[in-house]
């Protein structure tokens, strides 16, 4: 009998303190790797990730018996993500915080403190999503996971090839009444924990009007219509995003939707629904995820909101990291400082920021 042992392959997994990354944490354990636990601490003060969820996330490696790391994020969170809204509010866009977070502050950042820290070249989440390599393109593919209701790759479209090299996602087979039923077999006590509904922030601060009024003053302004009328007051352009209908403080016969901020004119500009519908749009910051660059101009499916299914639309490249989106029809609530991203059936092509309506 040889006295050679296999060594187990070391991975690591980001773990949040809830029921998707511990399910993910467990799942691997199982099935034998030897998993290391990291938790980053994000925000400064009482937020659930931070406090509770670093709790929770310790408690999970004492369940399973492996190691738990804790590297300190705050500095990082709060240079790539707090100062990016604060400042994308200010300017009157509405910044995607998930997306960038992802990768300023959690793959690259996981992957470059499982590598140099710890020796170890595979990094996992929580994160409902599918990946695979094609060995024809030599890319790394993202695709949707398989529950519709909780796919997350919309939210990964800025990670790039480097660090999906070194990604595990778990849950991408697995849809979450099937992972909240994993979490109880294994007897994990974040099983019936309350799904987050929120951006951390948003926890933290009760609201996203609160955790902005923290940084930015409120100036009062005018409520107009497109062309011109003033219709009512604001207390701040960035309480407020395109396509809202709600809170507008605003009486009107017809439902009114806002159409544009204008923080230069201190201006929010409403209308009707109809008239919050655009058909083209540009965007940058464009990262070609699986599919490789290209200045030729294609057909996908654009998705532009998280909650806004995909619709047909036409890609075309632009000089740079921008690109041309022109929609087969128009769609509602285009949004500056949200991603446009590209799909191909369940296939994650690409995508990128809007900055601009056309």
């Amino acid at each position: 009998m040889s006295n050679i042992t296999q060594e187990k392959e070391k991975i690591v997994v980001g773990l949040s303190g809830g029921v998707d990354s511990s399910v993910a944490a467990a799942l691997l354990h199982r099935a034998g790797y030897d998993v290391t636990g990291l938790t980053l601490w994000l925000m400064r003060g009482k937020g659930q990730c931070c406090s509770e969820g670093m709790v929770d996330a310790a408690r999970l490696c004492e369940e399973l018996g492996i190691p738990h790391e804790i590297v300190d994020s705050r500095d990082v969170f709060e240079q790539s993500i707090i100062n990016y809204l604060v400042t994308g509010y200010a300017a009157g866009s509405t910044p995607l915080p998930c997306s960038r977070c992802n990768k300023a502050v959690k793959f690259t950042p996981m992957m470059e403190y499982a590598r140099d820290k710890l020796g170890i070249h595979k990094i996992a989440t929580g994160h409902y999503a599918k990946l695979n390599f094609n060995f024809e393109s030599g890319r790394y593919e993202l695709r949707r996971a398989v529950d519709d209701n909780k796919d997350q790759s919309y939210f990964l479209y800025e990670v790039g090839q480097e660090e999906l090299s070194c990604c595990v996602f778990p849950l991408g087979n697995t849809t979450k009444v099937e992972t909240r039923k994993i979490a109880a077999e294994f007897g994990l006590a974040t099983a019936e924990k309350p799904e987050s509904m929120d951006l951390c922030l948003v926890e933290a601060n009760g609201s996203m009007k609160a955790f902005l009024d923290k940084y930015l003053t409120p100036i009062q302004g005018k409520i107009v219509d497109t062309k011109g009328n003033v219709l009512g007051e604001h207390d701040g352009t960035y309480h407020y995003t395109i396509g809202q209908r709600k809170g507008l403080g605003v009486a009107a016969a017809n439902p009114l939707y806002v159409i544009a901020l204008d923080p230069v004119k201190n201006e929010v500009v409403v209308g009707d629904r109809s008239e919050a519908h655009e058909r083209e749009c540009t965007i940058n910051r464009v990262n070609w995820v699986s599919m490789s660059p290209t200045d030729i101009p294609f057909h996908a499916e654009v998705q532009v909101r998280y909650r806004t299914a995909p619709a047909p639309a036409t890609v075309i490249p632009l000089v740079g990291d921008r690109a041309r989106i022109v929609f087969d029809e128009p769609q509602f609530s285009i949004t500056p400082g949200q991603a446009a991203v590209f799909y191909r059936d369940d296939l994650l092509l690409g995508g990128g920021l809007i900055e601009s309506k056309i």
